[in-house]
């Protein structure tokens, strides 16, 4: 009999972002060797409160044969999530796991701490911190974090043993989009929620300082912040060059990236950044802060080039200096599709194999 394990995070598809990757992509890896459910919360009313991801045996996502278990818990809506921390421990009460593991320390690392199993696991993914922290930190049996940044906010809390994980990324999935869809020259790419501490502001300022004219900006994805951006377009005076795609799947999301020539993500805060590693595998030259655990992804001069936060003005030197010399970037871009084939979902989560057996 394989092992049981429950993956808790509160958000799932279609609230999908780096930790929800985590909590979908390593039970589909990792299916041939152990038996997973995932808790999560409903949040809205046209979600099955049962569901299912599927895989076939091998843990390779091509075809459906076999299914891991889904289940949304709460009335189905945003309230939701604020329900799911003491909901949550009720459903992990029958299915008596082996493993409690939870994605993200603010709902699911809460409902963690009143779940009981013989181990319990805490993936730390977010810099947000909170008078709770730190006894979220502390109770579970094992700690990851994603990056070395996130590890050191939280031995700060008191925590010793934590083990390094970063997300992953869908390595081939990306690169059989690349091969069919050529870069567009002058193409510039944002990915990510649109909320101030992403810096899109940021990047709309940069954007109009460049003295080259004939390239565009794709935005992809939605947020609060949304018409206070597009009002911004109008005001700086490049409405007619930026264009907001809001969400899209991951294949379209895939082709974005492999048609961009650059991408620039001036983020404010960030834990690790998988959109970085994405843009890497698609070829793009990245532009970011040298903030939170983006270093780690992105060696200056070597797989990208590094920022200073708050810097718009440097950004847009730095991306005029990119479009000004393509030859040296597609050195770097081909440097970054290599480094980046180490974040494929595969290793990872034979990583977190390791902990689950450990």
């Amino acid at each position: 009999m394989k092992p049981r394990i429950v993956i808790l995070s509160a958000f799932l598809t279609p609230f999908r972002s780096g930790a929800e990757a985590c909590a979908e992509e390593v039970p589909l890896q990792l299916a041939d060797q152990f038996d997973f459910t995932i808790v999560t919360a409903r949040l809205r009313r046209d979600l099955p409160r049962n569901d299912v991801l599927r895989v076939c045996s091998g843990g390779s996502r091509t075809s459906a044969t076999n299914a891991i278990p889904v289940i949304r818990i709460g009335i189905g809506h945003s309230i939701d999530k604020w329900l799911y921390p003491f909901l949550a421990p009720f459903v992990v009460i029958k299915i008596k796991p082996d493993v409690v593991h939870a994605i993200l320390e603010t709902f699911a690392g809460l409902a963690l701490m009143f779940c009981k199993a013989p181990k319990k696991i805490l993936t730390l993914q977010t810099t947000n911190r909170s008078f709770l922290k730190g006894m979220i930190v502390r109770s579970p049996d094992r700690v990851t974090a994603i990056s070395k940044h996130l590890k050191g906010i939280a031995e700060e809390l008191g925590r010793k043993d934590i083990v390094v994980i970063p997300n992953g990324i869908d390595y081939a999935a990306i690169r059989s989009v690349c091969e069919k869809n050529p870069k567009v020259p002058g193409r510039i790419l944002f990915v990510g929620r649109l909320e101030k501490m992403k810096g899109v502001d940021l990047l709309l300022k940069a954007f109009v300082q460049l003295q080259i004219t004939d390239c565009r900006l794709q935005i992809v994805g939605d947020g609060s912040q949304r018409e206070s951006l597009k009002n911004l377009t109008q005001e700086l005076g490049v409405a007619d060059r930026v264009s907001f795609k809001g969400y899209l799947s991951a294949p379209e999301v895939y082709r974005e990236y492999a048609e961009a020539e650059i991408f620039c993500g001036l983020s404010r805060s960030e834990a690790l950044g998988n959109v970085f590693i994405e843009a890497q595998v698609a070829g793009c030259m990245v532009v970011a802060t040298n903030i939170g655990g983006i270093g780690e992804i992105v060696q200056d001069g070597e797989t990208g080039v590094l920022v200073p936060s708050e810097d718009a003005e440097e950004a847009s030197h730095v991306i005029q200096k990119i479009l000004s010399d393509r030859a040296r970037c597609s050195v770097i871009a081909q440097k970054s599709i290599a480094s980046a084939k180490a974040f494929d979902w595969l290793g990872i989560a034979n990583r977190y194999a390791e902990v689950y057996k450990a």
